[in-house]
C-alpha cells in the first residue's frame, strides 16, 4: 500500500462521511466533489479506482435499503450451512484460511504476562493499520491514524506483555488480505484472548462471505444463543481483529449499519467496497 492509495482513502473516507449524511437527498458528483475540494472529474477517476465503481454506484451500496436487500437475500442460506465455507473459488479468503487459537486460561488471567508480542505499522485500503503477533499467531490489528493511540489500545489488552517493534512472518502472511492476490495466503492463525463466549462470537463472524452482512440476531443464533443478541454485540464490540474477523458486517435488523470500533465511516468504506468488489468479480 502506497502513501498514494492512502491519501486517496482520507479523501474517500471524508466524501463517504458526507454521502452517508446526505444520502436521502441523493447529492450529485458534482456537490460530493467540491465538499472534499476536487474537481468532479479528478474526484470520479480517484473514487472509482480505489472503490471499483462510480461515486453513484457506491452510493447505492451503502444505502439502507441495499443492505435490507442483501439481509434478505443471504440469511436463509448462509446461516443454515454456518460450518461451510461461504466462498467459492480460489481468489477469495473464506474461514477455512483462518484458525482461532484463544490463550490458554493463564495466559487469558495473566493479562499477557511472559508474552513477547511483535508489532509493526502498515498502510491498508482503509488507512493506517496497527498489527501484533505473538509466537502462535496474530493477535491484534486494528486501524488507527495516531500511532500512540492505536499501540495505546494494544497495551490496555496486553498491560504485561513485551513489546517490540517489529516485522514477521506471521504478520506480513496476514496483511495479504490487503494486496487481493490471496491465493499467496498461507493460514492464518489467530492467537485472542477471549472468553467462550466471545471466541464463538467471533468464529461465527468468519461464516459471513464477503459482500455479505448479518444481524446480531443472526449471530446469536448461530451460536445456539438465541436471545443473546445484546451478548453477541457486546463481543462484537471486543473483535480484536480488524477486517480479518469480519464484525464490520454485522448490522442492524433495521438494515441501519450501526456502530464500529475502529469508526463508522470506515465501516461504511468497507461494507461499500466488498459490495463493489463482488458486484464487479474483482474478488
Amino acid at each position: 500500500m502506497n502513501e498514494q492509495e492512502y491519501i486517496n482513502y482520507s479523501r474517500i473516507a471524508e466524501a463517504i462521511e458526507y454521502i452517508q449524511q446526505n444520502f436521502t437527498e441523493q447529492p450529485t458528483l458534482d456537490e460530493i466533489a467540491k465538499k472534499v475540494h476536487l474537481s468532479p472529474f479528478h474526484f470520479q477517476r480517484v473514487f472509482t479506482e480505489w472503490a471499483g465503481v462510480s461515486p453513484k454506484k457506491f452510493l447505492q451500496f451503502i444505502s439502507v435499503q441495499h443492505a435490507k436487500q442483501i439481509l434478505n437475500n443471504s440469511q436463509s442460506t448462509l446461516f443454515e450451512t454456518a460450518y461451510k465455507t461461504g466462498l467459492s473459488g480460489t481468489g477469495r479468503l473464506h474461514d477455512l484460511f483462518v484458525k482461532i487459537e484463544g490463550m490458554t486460561p493463564g495466559e487469558y488471567k495473566n493479562k499477557g504476562k511472559n508474552l513477547t508480542i511483535n508489532y509493526s505499522f502498515t498502510e491498508s485500503f482503509f488507512g493506517r493499520i496497527l498489527v501484533a503477533s505473538t509466537h502462535k499467531g496474530i493477535c491484534y490489528m486494528g486501524f488507527s491514524g495516531d500511532k500512540e493511540i492505536a499501540f495505546s489500545e494494544l497495551e490496555k489488552r496486553f498491560p504485561k506483555a513485551i513489546f517490540i517493534l517489529q516485522t514477521d512472518d506471521i504478520q506480513q502472511n496476514a496483511l495479504q488480505i490487503y494486496t487481493q492476490d490471496w491465493s499467496k495466503i498461507h493460514k492464518i492463525k489467530l492467537h485472542l484472548k477471549g472468553t467462550d463466549f466471545q471466541l464463538k462470537v467471533w468464529e461465527a463472524l468468519l461464516k459471513i462471505p464477503t459482500g455479505n452482512l448479518a444481524t446480531y440476531g443472526n449471530i446469536a443464533k448461530i451460536i445456539q444463543k438465541p436471545k443473546a443478541s445484546r451478548a453477541v454485540g457486546t463481543a462484537i464490540g471486543n473483535n480484536p481483529i480488524a477486517f480479518l474477523i469480519p464484525c464490520h458486517r454485522v448490522i442492524q435488523s433495521t438494515g441501519i449499519f450501526g456502530g464500529y470500533m475502529w469508526g463508522t465511516t470506515r465501516k461504511t468504506a468497507i461494507i461499500g467496497w466488498e459490495a463493489a468488489k463482488i458486484h464487479s468479480k474483482i474478488i
